[in-house]
């Protein structure tokens, strides 16, 4: 079991702390509901050390992201981030990734925390343009400072204008006394805020720092549980619920990441390029609970009568809209903003809608 360097403050805290990608990781602080709520209103920080760092480097570094990847990373200026996903080379998908583009021949990939030894492998194994790759993961750590007051308490610790950094935008400087600290406005809550990448041996003091200029602000530090309905409320996709090695990126409504670009020859580019033109059988939807019903990773999603149309990949009850909200595949012609569908929760068929997430605006 790994250890983030933030592990005895979590305990010190009381954290309840639990297994998480081979780590021992905060779940919960104060309560779901109460660091939630803290993010959606004021500032909330999370360890998430354990996600992985791969630099990719050299004069073939843009040859083999393009390949391994699915969207257009030939785009990307210096200081920009770009969202996308690795195919798996049968149609699933390896790992959804951020690419930063840090400068001339310079990329960092954050890989999800349970994928960096599969993701490594695989970038490993189809390397074929002769890129530099070097797994960083164990050396770097990360926090997110997140929600509406995130601002105004980064703000406090650093010269560098956060306000001028535009959504999926990043510079390196100074923060907390740290010098080349990659200050990056992205974040998983759809609330604002800022991810800071830094050396390990640094973490405490940027810990530290955050805490003390987030008191006005009632900062909160902020469990894995509560950035998991945080981010649901935004219909963002986990890896291993709502995507993983059988959906495609197609199927899971990130057609706008998966680029089909003259001289981008992407792994599994023929294949998704014909589920686009011809559709697919199943879709990723999100959906309201009509009947009251907390649904849950994979319960099954049926019609009116009864038929199984698919299943639950996330759920949770809002602790925003006091309401049941998921994510699930259904049958295509089920994927209709406002289709009826039903959610079998304890031998119970209860009603549901499909909606266009995020769930809150």
């Amino acid at each position: 079991m790994k250890s983030t360097v933030f592990e005895s403050v979590h305990q010190g805290l009381g954290a309840r702390m639990t297994p998480f990608a081979g780590y021992n990781m905060p779940i919960e602080y104060s309560g779901i509901n109460s660091e939630h709520l803290a993010v959606r209103n004021g500032a909330g920080v999370f360890d998430v050390s354990h996600m992985g760092e791969i630099w990719v480097k050299g004069p073939r570094a843009l040859k083999f992201i393009q390949h391994i990847t699915t969207n257009d990373a030939s785009v990307l200026t210096p200081g920009k981030v770009q969202y996308t996903c690795m195919p798996n080379g049968k149609g699933g998908i390896v790992d959804d990734i951020l690419v930063y583009y840090c400068e001339d021949q310079k990329y960092l990939l954050v890989v999800n925390a349970a994928n960096i030894d599969k993701d490594w492998a695989w970038m490993q194994a189809h390397n074929t343009a002769g890129a530099e790759l070097e797994n960083a993961s164990d050396r770097i750590s990360q926090l997110a400072v997140q929600g509406p007051k995130a601002l105004d308490v980064a703000q406090r610790l650093t010269s560098v204008d956060l306000a001028g950094i535009p959504y999926y935008s990043f510079v390196t400087g100074d923060f907390a006394g740290v010098k080349n600290v990659i200050i990056s406005a992205t974040g998983y809550t759809g609330s604002g805020g800022f991810e800071l990448y830094f050396y390990n041996n640094d973490g405490m003091k940027i810990w530290n720092a955050l805490f003390e200029a987030g008191k006005p602000d009632g900062i909160l530090p902020v469990g894995l549980a509560a950035r998991d309905t945080l981010r649901l409320e935004k219909g963002f996709c986990l890896y291993g619920n709502d995507i993983d090695d059988t959906t495609s990126p197609i199927e899971a409504g990130l057609s706008r990441i998966t680029k089909f670009v003259d001289g981008k020859d992407f792994i599994d580019r023929d294949f998704l390029l014909k589920q686009k033109t011809e559709g697919v059988s199943r879709r990723l939807v999100g959906f309201e609970m009509i009947d009251r019903g907390i649904p849950r990773h994979d319960y099954q999603i049926t019609d009116a009568a009864g038929a199984v149309i698919g299943r639950v990949t996330s759920g949770t009850m809002s602790p925003c809209l006091k309401t049941g909200i998921g994510m699930g595949y259904v049958a295509a012609e089920y994927a209709v903003p406002d289709s009826e569908i039903h959610v079998s929760i304890r031998d119970r068929k209860l009603k549901a809608k499909v909606v266009k997430p995020p769930f809150v605006k």
